[in-house]
């Protein structure tokens, strides 16, 4: 490697770049991070996970949401919320999180260049940077980790104050008095939950018949109750056909002969892989139609051997959580330094009003493979602290295997559901059963009893096992039978 520059050169700076470069940082490695933007951090810190769960919360305190079912639905922490209310917040934890990554960065003495980046051969980049200078590095190993752009089709009428895409949906100057939200994927689902706790008028809409098909159909049940009482008016199954922009309001023709008005259109159907200004062809390296880079799913290698690829650019699940995992497992088999591998079970946190969150199958998995199984549920409203918090929804629901008892699955809806869900983790990654949930104290009053209520729930109906059967001597057998 001493015949390059770096041993390792990553292209971007989000959660897998960052974490891939703290892991080169630490074993003592020559490593550079390169992000087009003047501040480190990526689309995570600066339009995606970090600003969108700042907002949520944001939302959730100024407009008292959590007091509501004690003090009614026009209660509110502040009268009148403005766009710059929900700014101020969003501007110093987006400060926080760059002041702590550039002190990560020089911490574990990791090198940075704001530019453009593009590859020029197989072990050569080209950054070009805003002062218009262009400067070429070489490094024995590469880690694509670009994330993603939004995706801006040629028939909305983008113009970045009225009609907007995720990117640029918090620099709003007003919060709008009605809300058109296209796209029931995560993004489009978080906002539209979020403005409605603000007491926008929120449409959802979404062309397929269903919503976030990875979640368990159970969950999403009661998750789309929810979200309609609380002013979501959710169309599914309504392909657009035309969207324009009358400059008073949105307005949105649907196929079904439909029309929906709003102050503001958010656009939030899908993204792309940022991998269009890379020149991967000089590196002969392909990408699919939605600009997405296949790797080995083990060690994050594309096809050509000492280029990687990391992050939400690689596709499923794209999630912060798991990006960092593979940031730092890419750098560790790029550097040739041995480490633990990913567990099987992770979970995913939809930060929507209200949160959900799951981990491991479904039971429309468990049905597809023939797997047999029992369900056990708790709802946060048979516990004392979900009470106390005044939780009239939220409900834990777990899958356990008729055949060992192993929980194979947990789903959340409801506060707290992207906290809870480790719990179900650790569980599920030290293949634990449903004895587990029985047998142990949870602390009282919490949401956690949840687990307590589902496992009781499930155990109550599953098979038990002969160990915990009480075993009669012979001599008591001998008098049951003259008896």
């Amino acid at each position: 490697m001493a015949e390059f520059d770096y041993d390792l050169i990553i292209i971007g700076s989000g959660p897998s770049g960052r974490a891939a470069a703290i892991q080169a940082g630490k074993l003592k490695r020559r490593v550079l991070v390169i992000d087009r933007k003047d501040r480190l951090g990526g689309v995570s810190v600066h339009t995606g996970t970090i600003p969108s769960k700042t907002l949520r919360e944001t939302v959730l305190n100024l407009s008292g949401w959590r007091e509501r079912s004690f003090y009614g639905r026009s209660y509110r922490v502040k009268d009148e919320i403005h766009a710059e209310d929900l700014k101020a917040r969003l501007h110093m934890t987006l400060d926080h999180e760059v002041d702590v990554l550039e002190h990560q960065f020089n911490r574990n003495h990791v090198d940075t260049l704001n530019g453009r980046a593009r590859f020029v051969g197989p072990n050569e980049v080209e950054v070009a940077t805003e002062a218009g200078e262009t400067t070429r590095l070489t490094a024995a190993k590469f880690l694509i980790a670009t994330g993603t752009k939004t995706y801006r089709p040629d028939y909305v009428p983008f113009n970045g104050k009225t009609v907007v895409d995720g990117d640029h949906f918090l620099e709003m100057e007003e919060i709008p008095r009605s809300l058109v939200v296209i796209g029931a994927g995560v993004i489009g689902v978080e906002y539209a939950t979020m403005f409605s706790a603000l007491d926008v008028r929120v449409t959802l809409i979404e062309p397929r018949d269903s919503f976030l098909d990875f979640i368990d159909r159970t969950l999403i049940h009661e998750f789309t109750h929810q979200i309609r009482e609380n002013g979501v008016d959710l169309r599914l199954g309504s392909p657009v056909e035309k969207i324009e922009d009358a400059g008073t309001h949105v307005e949105v023709s649907l196929e079904n002969g439909r029309h929906v008005r709003g102050e503001m259109l958010l656009f939030a159907a899908g993204r792309m892989g940022a991998t269009d200004a890379l020149n991967l062809d000089a590196i002969g390296l392909e990408t699919d139609h939605r600009g997405r880079i296949e790797v080995n799913r083990k060690t994050y290698q594309t096809s050509v051997p000492h280029i990687y690829a990391t992050g939400d650019v690689i596709g499923h699940p794209s999630l912060a959580s798991t990006s960092l995992q593979q940031g730092r497992v890419a750098a560790c088999h790029a550097l040739e330094t041995p480490t633990l591998p990913e567990s099987p079970w992770y979970p995913y946190g939809i930060y929507s009003v209200p949160e959900m969150s799951t981990c491991g199958m479904s039971e429309e998995e468990l049905k597809e493979r023939g797997i047999p199984y029992e369900v056990g549920v708790g709802r946060f409203r048979e516990t004392s602290r979900g009470h106390i918090m005044g939780l009239e929804h939220g409900m834990l629901k777990m899958l356990l295997s008729l055949k060992t008892r192993r929980v194979l699955g947990v789903q959340i809806v409801g506060e707290g559901a992207t906290e809870l869900i480790h719990i179900g983790q650790a569980v599920m990654n030290l293949k634990g059963t449903v004895d587990y949930f029985v047998q142990n104290t949870f602390n009282y009053p919490t949401l956690a009893e949840a687990y307590k209520v589902a496992g009781l729930d499930a155990f109550n109906r599953m098979p038990i096992p002969e160990e915990f059967k009480v075993k009669r001597s012979p001599k008591a057998k001998d008098k049951k039978a003259e008896t």
